[in-house]
């Protein structure tokens, strides 16, 4: 038996933030149903190309976006503005545990289904709401997209190359900020959940992708707050570990992580730079620190004369962090991720079978199961609809 397979959520989510809440409920066994409007669907069926071919090489209709969020789900197609509409979401989340919605702040109170009116039809219910800037707060009307959300956090000012190299603040090369944001708030439901079964009431969870990113900012907020110094961009460097950054080989690039003084040591050793060894400026972090600009450009000037695979092979077998800087096809075909069962095979309706990245969380006796990849448009209304009419008088 999975992990949720006695749960069952409402998916009223768009896009990305949601929807990766639901997937991770979903990969637990949580029978989820994502309810889209019948035009269309959730607006990332048409993030595309890429489109997904079918067995014959023909284009579908189904983005690759849209499949790396919603697989294990059922698709219903309910006109969310219409009397009946409402009616059927009342009705099914009479029978739900968890509701998952991103509208604007107040929108859904128009259509009755708002925390309080929901809340009073079913007290149990777990309702989580994700928004740009929350419910409360003098920003709570505006809209918010994860990279507006990277700028105004102060992601993107973290992120880049520094200003005196010509850099400007970057985005992070994946909506981050979303993806966090649904973590949270799969945490926040199971925890929210695991209340209920005290109390026996269900609660309304306010999340916004502001507060996530300003939270995600872990040790350079924090280096804020104690230090009371604002962190700027340092391209691959870290603010606080040297060396920590990546470095240019004869034929590329690679990264190199020293986390602490011993593995200094040992790298030191498998350079032999003179300047380097038992070198008092640089024998711990805090000198490390002090001394980065010398230390790095003793460590470039080293690192250039040899090939990448000539430093990884002598880093590894010294015990030294370091690795290369893949591309998305190198680490989708890396052994140590087939290895870990991170690719998978689906069934979708479109094709016989989908390639998906796995869910990484690995359970010991309920493992995670896949039942299917994402859903087509409305692939389970009558389905679904079907037991609601059954329950009628």
């Amino acid at each position: 038996m999975s992990t949720l397979s006695h749960l069952k959520v409402l998916d009223l989510s768009r896009v990305l933030a949601g929807p990766w809440a639901s997937q991770l409920l979903a990969d637990m066994g949580a029978e989820v149903i994502k309810i889209e409007k019948p035009d269309g669907g959730d607006d990332t069926r048409q993030w595309g190309p890429p489109y997904l071919g079918d067995d014959s090489g023909n284009e579908t209709s189904e983005s690759a976006y849209f499949l790396c969020t919603n697989r294990g789900k059922k698709s219903v197609c309910i006109d969310i503005k219409s009397e009946l509409g409402q009616e059927q979401l009342r009705s099914l989340l009479t029978e739900c545990d968890v509701l998952i919605e991103n509208f604007k702040v107040g929108g859904l109170a128009q259509y009755g289904l708002d925390f309080d009116s929901i809340h009073a039809l079913n007290p149990q219910l777990v309702y989580c709401s994700i928004t740009g800037f929350g419910q409360t707060g003098p920003y709570k009307d505006r809209l918010g997209y994860d990279f507006l959300i990277q700028a105004m956090g102060g992601l993107m000012s973290i992120t880049g190359e520094p200003d005196t190299t010509g850099g400007r603040p970057q985005k992070v090369g994946v909506a981050l900020t979303d993806i966090i944001t649904g973590l949270y708030a799969s945490n926040a439901i199971l925890a929210a959940l695991a209340e209920r079964e005290r109390s026996n009431l269900g609660q309304h969870i306010d999340l916004s992708l502001f507060d996530v990113t300003v939270a995600s900012l872990a040790n350079q907020a924090s280096n804020y707050l104690v230090g009371g110094t604002v962190p700027e961009r340092m391209g691959n460097a870290h603010p606080n570990i040297v060396p920590y950054q990546d470095f240019r080989a004869a034929d590329g690039h690679i990264v190199i992580a020293v986390g602490n003084d011993t593995q200094f040591t040992s790298l030191a050793n498998v350079l032999e730079v003179e300047e380097i060894i038992g070198n008092s400026r640089f024998n711990t972090n805090a000198n490390r620190l002090e001394n980065r600009e010398e230390l790095i450009g003793l460590i470039e000037g080293a690192i250039a004369k040899k090939s990448s695979e000539y430093w990884l092979e002598r880093f590894e077998a010294n015990g030294v962090p370091a690795g290369p800087i893949n591309n998305i096809e190198q680490v989708l075909n890396d052994p140590q991720l087939i290895a870990r069962g991170m690719r998978q095979s689906l069934k979708h309706e479109s094709r016989n079978r989908v390639d998906i990245v796995a869910n990484p969380i690995n359970f010991s006796r309920t493992p995670i199961q896949y039942s299917h990849a994402a859903p087509t448009l409305g692939a389970d209304t009558e389905s679904v609809l079907k037991t609601l009419k059954q329950k009628e008088p």
